[in-house]
């Protein structure tokens, strides 16, 4: 049984349908990656998560029970690690520790356990006693983590939590997700960077404009792909139109790009196929084919390659190029 479910969630502003219809759920011990551009509605998903906006419709669940809007148990049970830093830089990180920990009712004994605790697991022992103001951006991000630790939730929400940090720290981070995961705790990663996703989730849910567009697990996501093959030739320039057009009559290619140097004969083409990622199919027919193809209009291939399955490719095929802001 899911730990965690969303249910056909919907936030709107006025026109803007921050969030359409949002589906999905959480396994226990499961990492589960939150993956969209600038604008897609992620941020709006995990506030709503947290309570801290209410929905315009749909419900959610937590250990088979619903939740409900400013549910104190639901609350007790989850922890936040916002994109912004929510530490007091005038305090000490023993002191911001105790506070929040305060928050959540934990006191006396076990509360003196879980500071020392937080503390090794966060790196940040030995600058316990400094104050916040005076630390670098990774100790600032482990410390951010290590509050939302100290009511040891059952689930975890993390937001960008690697942000303008030293790879050190990253590093670090990535391995506390992965020993939370070891111990059971569910978790909800949200980030920009694809290798973190790739690194730690089991799976990902890829968000544009509110909806999910893909879900599953990497393979599963990266299966989806069809391969496309680079071919880099010295070829004549009345020869490249009709190229192009003997390539694109093969019945495994989708597609051709051709693009011509303007200094010398060289031409790259980009065949797209119709050949997916997960499928065992030998590419020497096709790529004999294509190869033969060059040759009899006298041209020469110097190069070849197919694209590398990626989640970064995968993202902007089903999200665009666009920026967003």
């Amino acid at each position: 049984m899911s730990l965690f479910e969303v249910l056909s969630i919907r936030k709107a502003y006025g026109s803007v349908q921050a969030v359409d219809g949002l589906s999905f759920d959480v396994q226990p011990g499961e990492t589960f990656g939150l993956l969209g551009p600038n604008g897609a509605g992620k941020t709006t998903t995990m506030s709503i998560i947290a309570g801290l906006i209410t929905t315009d419709s749909g419900t959610m669940r937590f250990d088979g029970r619903e939740v409900e809007p400013h549910d104190v148990a639901f609350r007790k049970s989850l922890g936040v690690v916002p994109q912004n830093l929510a530490v007091y830089p005038d305090l000490t990180a023993r002191e911001n520790l105790c506070f929040f920990g305060r928050l959540y009712g934990v006191t006396g004994e076990t509360l003196a356990d879980r500071l020392k605790w937080a503390l090794d697991r966060s790196g940040l022992t030995p600058h316990a006693d400094r104050t916040t103001r005076t630390f670098s951006g990774g100790m600032n991000r482990r410390l951010n983590f290590a509050v939302a630790l100290m009511h040891r939730p059952r689930f975890l929400m993390l937001d960008e939590p690697t942000v303008g940090v030293d790879p050190q720290s990253r590093a670090y981070l990535l391995d506390c997700v992965r020993q939370l995961r070891n111990e059971g705790v569910s978790t909800i990663y949200a980030s920009h960077y694809m290798e973190e996703i790739e690194a730690i989730c089991d799976r990902i849910a890829i968000v544009d404009h509110g909806s999910i567009v893909a879900m599953g697990t990497l393979d599963e996501l990266l299966a989806q792909l069809q391969i496309e093959i680079r071919l880099r030739t010295l070829l004549p320039s009345d020869s490249v139109g009709r190229v192009t057009e003997q390539l694109n009559a093969h019945p495994h290619v989708n597609g051709v790009d051709a693009r011509r140097s303007n200094d010398s004969e060289e031409t790259s083409f980009l065949i797209r196929t119709d050949l997916r990622s997960d499928t065992a199919i030998d590419l020497a027919p096709l790529t004999t084919q294509l190869l033969n193809q060059i040759s009899e209009n006298d041209g020469r291939v110097f190069a070849i390659s197919t694209q590398e399955s990626t989640l970064e490719r995968l993202f902007l095929e089903l999200t665009g190029r666009r920026l967003r802001d």
